[in-house]
């Protein structure tokens, strides 16, 4: 049986920041029973999303661990600058521009940028056609006051 191809979603932030809009789309993803990598272009960007992610919302908590950790195998979310799927993880998330590389064993791809940073508007505007070409299934979705909603 051939393997489903991955789904690509564009998340176009406007009205949160990506401290905000990440920890609420991990905590969906575990909901659902996935596990999740999420990929930043510097270790100092992952230092921080560490952070974030422990002291996002007294009442939750978003289990997780960067790959340079021991057992990143074991992590729900793992934080990391690298391409490997190292915790076998569902979901990528792709965050300040990183690069998704192969994108064959993920179900689904989460690219999120700021829709004030003309730099990540660029980036995510060749990702998206780079990907279009690729042939992967894409949608975008749009910051609204609550919640998403798709747009294509």
């Amino acid at each position: 049986m051939a393997e489903a191809a991955t789904e690509v979603w564009f998340y176009h932030l406007e009205r949160t920041g990506l401290d905000q809009a990440l920890p609420e789309l991990l905590e969906k993803t575990l909901q659902r029973g996935w596990k999740a990598v999420v990929r930043a272009r510097t270790a100092e960007r992952l230092q921080h999303l560490d952070g974030a992610l422990w002291t996002w919302r007294d009442d939750s908590f978003l289990a997780h661990g960067v790959d340079d950790e021991p057992r990143p195998d074991r992590q729900p979310i793992l934080l990391t600058t690298g391409f490997a799927n190292a915790n076998g993880a569902d979901a990528l998330f792709l965050v300040d521009g990183a690069e998704p590389g192969e994108l064959a064993g993920y179900a689904r791809c989460i690219v999120l940028f700021d829709g004030s940073d003309e730099a990540q508007l660029a980036v995510a505007r060749a990702q998206w056609s780079a990907i279009k070409t690729s042939g992967l299934p894409l949608s975008y979705w749009k910051q609204q006051a609550r919640g998403w909603e798709k747009q294509a």
